[in-house]
């Protein structure tokens, strides 16, 4: 099988790899259409800001790329936002799979800092990506900004506000939290993913 993580310079891609191979998966790292287009998956990762993570996909044409994939495709924290329609994060127009609009927490309870920084849970678990995973199983989250709650909305998570911890669309999935950094809960939900 082959699977491909797209590299550009916005991806947590060695982190992404090396859960991977705890699952028995050898990925490619590459920006090279052809190899993306003839993957049987694909992941896009994401960590940084939005604006110049979407102008290093459009210089490479991965943003159309991407839109015209039929295979399983899943993308991670800043990756699942770049998947939506538009961020507020320095008013970027994202690739548009998904509706929703990613928004930026704003919180008056000191309590509630920003960004979410740790393990949150989730919940309203729906579809193939969250086979044998609890409602109420926790994820790692490392993010500043938000999709709102839609009908692709296929688990959600409270903090601040309740928002969509995960999204899919066809053969489009995203996910906020970082799998690969969620210990058992996380790897299964990666190996959802490869099964799919």
């Amino acid at each position: 099988m082959k699977t491909i993580v797209i590299k550009y310079p916005a991806g947590n891609v060695q982190s992404v790899l090396f859960a991977l191979e705890r699952i028995g998966v050898e990925a490619v790292v590459t920006n090279s259409i052809e190899s993306i287009q003839n993957a049987e998956k694909v992941i896009l990762p994401g960590v940084g800001e939005a604006n110049s993570a979407m102008k290093c996909l459009r210089e490479k044409k991965l943003d159309l790329i991407l839109s015209k994939l039929k295979q399983p495709v899943l993308g991670i924290c800043l990756g699942m936002q770049l998947l939506c329609q538009y961020s507020e994060e320095s008013s970027t127009t994202c690739i548009g799979i998904f509706d929703s609009l990613v928004r930026k927490f704003q919180s008056k309870n000191k309590k509630k800092k920003i960004p979410q920084i740790g393990w949150n849970t989730i919940h309203q678990l729906k579809g193939p990506l969250f086979e044998n995973i609890p409602d109420g199983s926790y994820q790692y989250f490392v993010h500043s900004y938000y999709a709102s709650l839609g009908k692709y909305t296929i688990a959600k998570t409270e903090y601040i506000v309740s928002y969509s911890s995960a999204l899919q669309k066809k053969n489009f999935y995203a996910v906020q939290f970082h799998p690969e950094k969620s210990s058992y809960v996380g790897h299964k939900i990666l190996e959802n993913f490869i099964r799919l």
